[in-house]
C-alpha cells in the first residue's frame, strides 16, 4: 500500500538553469505498511538494546551496541526510508542505499510485473521500492473488473445512463498510472531534461558496515 503526500520534506536537486518552477509540490509515494513495521522494529530493537546495555554483563553490553549500530540503519533503510518523489520535471526515487532523480524526457518506461520498476533511456533499470506490488490485490481487481464486465453485458445497455463505479486498483498500481500519464505528458518538456544522477546513501551505509565490522570483532575475539 503506499500513500501520496503532497509536500516534501527533502531539499529539492540541483536544477537546470532557466527550468521552470513545477506547478506543484513534489507528490509522495511511501508505504504505511513499511512505516508501521519500521516503526515497531525500531521499538523492539532499541527495547532489547538498552536493556542488555544497562543490564547485561561483560561483552553484552558491546555486543548490544554493535548489533543496534548495525541493524538500526538496516531498519531505517527499507521500512522508513523509500520514497518517490514526482513533480511535472522529475521523478526522484530515494531507494534503501541510492537516490536516483531522473528527469521525464530521460525516463523511457515505467512497467508493472513482480515489482515496480523505472527504466532510463540509457538503458538502466531502477526499482521503486516505495511501490511494493501486491498480486494479491491485482488479482482481485481483475476479478472485480471481469464481473462488472459481466453484469455490463447483461443489462444490455439498460443502465447506460447510470454511473458505473469501477473496481479499486491497487494504490501502486494507480500510482504507476498517475505517473506514466504525467511521463506523457512532460517527457518533451524543456524543464523535463536533464541528466539522470544517482547518490549513493552513505549515512545509512557507513553506520551499517561499521557495526557489521565491530560486531565480527567482537564475536570473533569471544
Amino acid at each position: 500500500m503506499t500513500s501520496p503526500e503532497h509536500q516534501s520534506p527533502d531539499p529539492e536537486p540541483t536544477r537546470p538553469t532557466g527550468s521552470a518552477t513545477p506547478s506543484y509540490q513534489d507528490r509522495i509515494y511511501r508505504s504505511p505498511a513499511a512505516l508501521v513495521g519500521g516503526v515497531l522494529l525500531l521499538a523492539v530493537i532499541g527495547w532489547l538494546g538498552v536493556d542488555a546495555v544497562f543490564a547485561g554483563e561483560g561483552r553484552t553490553p558491546w555486543l548490544a551496541l554493535a548489533a543496534m549500530l548495525f541493524f538500526v540503519p538496516l531498519v531505517v533503510a527499507y521500512t522508513l526510508r523509500p520514497a518517490v518523489y514526482v513533480n511535472d520535471d522529475r521523478l526522484r526515487v530515494r531507494n534503501p542505499f541510492r537516490v536516483i532523480v531522473l528527469p521525464w524526457g530521460q525516463v523511457a518506461s515505467l512497467r508493472s510485473g513482480f515489482t515496480n520498476e523505472v527504466f532510463a533511456e540509457s538503458g538502466a533499470k531502477y526499482q521503486l521500492w516505495a511501490l511494493p506490488v501486491s498480486l494479491r490485490a491485482r488479482s482481485k481487481a481483475n476479478r472485480q473488473e471481469a464481473r462488472a464486465a459481466a453484469r455490463a453485458e447483461l443489462k444490455g445497455g439498460r443502465g447506460a445512463g447510470d454511473a458505473v463505479e469501477g473496481p479499486r486498483r491497487h494504490e501502486s498500481d494507480r500510482a504507476m498510472d498517475e505517473m506514466r500519464e504525467l511521463h506523457e505528458r512532460r517527457q518533451g518538456a524543456e524543464a523535463a531534461q536533464g541528466e539522470v544522477t544517482v547518490r549513493w546513501a552513505y549515512e545509512i551505509a557507513a553506520p551499517a558496515a561499521a557495526g557489521a565490522v565491530l560486531l565480527a570483532v567482537l564475536l570473533a575475539v569471544g
